[in-house]
C-alpha cells in the first residue's frame, strides 16, 4: 500500500515577490533620501520649528 502524493505546486511567477519587495526597497531608499534632503535644508528646519511651536501652542506652553 502506497501513501497518495500531494500534486505539485509549482507557481509560474514564483520569483515575482522577490522582484516586489526589491521595487518595494528601492522606493523606500528613495523616499528617505528625498525627505532626509528635505529635513536637512532650509525647509526641514523652518517646517520642524513651526510644528514644534504650533505644539507648544496647543499645549499652552509657548
Amino acid at each position: 500500500m502506497s501513501l497518495p502524493t500531494r500534486p505539485s505546486r509549482r507557481h509560474p511567477e514564483a520569483g515575482i515577490t522577490t522582484a516586489e519587495y526589491a521595487v518595494g526597497t528601492a522606493a523606500g531608499a528613495g523616499l528617505a533620501g528625498l525627505l532626509y534632503k528635505l529635513l536637512t535644508g532650509g525647509l526641514g528646519d523652518h517646517l520642524l520649528r513651526t510644528l514644534f511651536d504650533h505644539v507648544l501652542g496647543l499645549l499652552g506652553v509657548g
